[in-house]
C-alpha cells in the first residue's frame, strides 16, 4: 500500500512561486512514475507534470518554463516548483503514484494553491 503526504500549497500574488512537495510513503518508490494534477470545480482533473523513475520529465504545455518537476530518491519525494504564478493556476493539486509494472495508482489528498492579489 502506498500513502502519499502533500504540502506546500497556500495564497500567492500573481507572479510569485510555491514549491509543493510529495511524500511517497511505501515500498518500491523508484518503480513509480510520479506526477502532479490539479483540478478546479467543474472541471476534469488534468496534468500538470509527471517523471519517471529515471527523471524524465513531461510538462504539460500551459506550465512548460514556468514550473519544473523533480525527484529525490533518498527521501522519496517529489517536487513541482512553480514560478511566475498566474491566476489561472489557482487549483487543488494533486500528487499521483503510478506503478508501471501492476498498473497500481495511488492519489494524495490535494493541496490548494490560490493565486490573487
Amino acid at each position: 500500500q502506498v500513502e502519499l503526504m502533500e504540502s506546500g500549497g497556500g495564497l500567492v500574488q500573481p507572479g510569485g512561486s510555491l514549491r509543493l512537495s510529495c511524500r511517497f510513503l511505501g515500498n518500491m518508490f523508484a518503480r513509480y512514475v510520479m506526477g502532479w494534477y490539479r483540478q478546479v470545480p467543474g472541471k476534469q482533473r488534468e496534468l500538470v507534470a509527471r517523471i519517471t523513475d529515471g527523471s524524465g520529465a513531461n510538462l504539460a504545455d500551459f506550465v512548460k518554463g514556468r514550473f519544473t518537476i523533480s525527484r529525490d530518491h533518498a527521501k522519496n519525494s517529489v517536487y513541482l516548483q512553480m514560478n511566475s504564478l498566474k491566476p489561472e493556476d489557482t487549483a487543488v493539486y494533486y500528487c499521483n503514484a503510478n506503478n508501471i509494472m501492476t498498473r497500481d495508482l495511488f492519489w494524495g489528498q490535494g493541496t490548494q494553491v490560490t493565486v490573487s492579489s
